[in-house]
């Protein structure tokens, strides 16, 4: 096999095929381009024509009220992290330094706060032992720059856990999607399930079950996985009651509990705003996700905006205790 040369975009840059020459699932490599139905090419985002250009922005763009960041471009400085005087210098795998202020006394609690300390965890370094073309030092940039994230939850990575990472310059991943049903299957049916899933190669799991005893299924699955687990809390949240009664109080006591229970990602469909709906009333196909489809009748019914938009803060709130990766709906 043959050696492949990895270099990581500089932080402020991000890989597409028109600038790196990579595809979304495959770092680094040239993209292929392969004829379609009837002669024509098919292709893969961002290469579709039409696209806009990449954002040059990352997450170092995007940082919490009070920190700043720079790249030492001379004169280097000291390495180290002072916690009292809210300052970390660190040095990125590409051999630059990185000047990090935050409030004093803040705590991380995340993979990202860690990355952005220039902290590499133990996570990550499982990681690079598993992405065996990355460096502990580049997983922790990556995930500085969101561009990578480590879907592992505290209380699960107290069970069975083995962190893997999903990112622009990881390998492609794939997940399986399980679940009971109110009208078949079990908790012993559905850890079976998750254990073949594992066994044939499935680097994430999701659990949507919509049916049976809901959170000793989900308890379960996550205290026998060795990979991520993934739900979509809105369809818990919806059994039992009527999609009209949900409200803000009910989607956060939901979270919070999947988060507890050790749920690596959520998916959120925070992303469809009342102000969208008039776009896909005429689609011939309608919102073709369930989450966001139920979010869209709650908004009509209630004509107020969406509440897991909303209620963003609170969410992050809770993901950021437990560490819960977001998949944005």
């Amino acid at each position: 096999m043959s050696d492949r040369s990895y270099n990581l975009p500089p932080l402020g840059q991000n890989p597409s095929s028109t600038a790196a020459g990579t595809t979304p699932g495959c770092f680094a490599n040239a993209p292929q381009i392969a004829p379609g139905v009837e002669g024509r090419y098919t292709f893969s985002s961002p290469d579709t024509p039409g696209m806009p250009e990449p954002s040059g922005k990352t997450a170092w763009d995007f940082l919490p009220e009070g920190w700043s960041t720079y790249v030492i471009i001379q004169d280097s400085q000291p390495l180290g992290l002072n916690e009292s005087a809210g300052f970390v210098v660190f040095e990125q795998a590409n051999g630059t330094q990185r000047y990090v202020s935050f409030s004093p006394g803040f705590v991380p609690s995340t993979q990202l706060e860690f990355a952005r300390l220039g902290i590499i965890t133990p996570e990550m370094k499982r990681v690079a032992e598993r992405e065996t073309h990355l460096t502990p030092a580049q997983v922790r940039d990556e995930v500085a720059a969101g561009r990578m994230v480590i879907p592992a939850n505290k209380v699960h990575l107290g069970y069975q856990l083995d962190p893997m990472a999903i990112g622009r310059a990881s390998k492609t991943k794939v997940n399986a999607n399980m679940g009971a049903s109110p009208v078949s299957s079990g908790t012993d049916e559905e850890v079976i399930k998750l254990k073949w899933a594992e066994r044939w190669g499935a680097d994430t799991v999701m659990d949507l079950s919509t049916g049976g005893n809901l959170d000793e299924c989900r308890d379960a699955i996550i205290q026998n996985s060795t990979v991520p687990i993934g739900t979509v809390p809105i369809y818990s949240m919806i059994i039992g009651r009527k999609l009209y009664d949900l409200n803000l109080d009910i989607i956060l006591e939901s979270l919070r509990a999947q988060a507890a229970q050790g749920v690596d990602y959520f998916t959120i469909h925070a992303g469809v705003l009342q102000e969208h709906l008039q776009y896909v009333k005429d689609r011939l196909i309608g919102i073709v996700s369930r989450g966001g489809s139920l979010l869209a009748k709650w908004m009509i019914d209630h004509n107020e905006q969406n509440p897991m938009y909303t209620g963003w803060e609170a969410i992050c709130d809770i993901m950021r205790q437990y560490d819960v990766t977001f998949s944005i709906g």
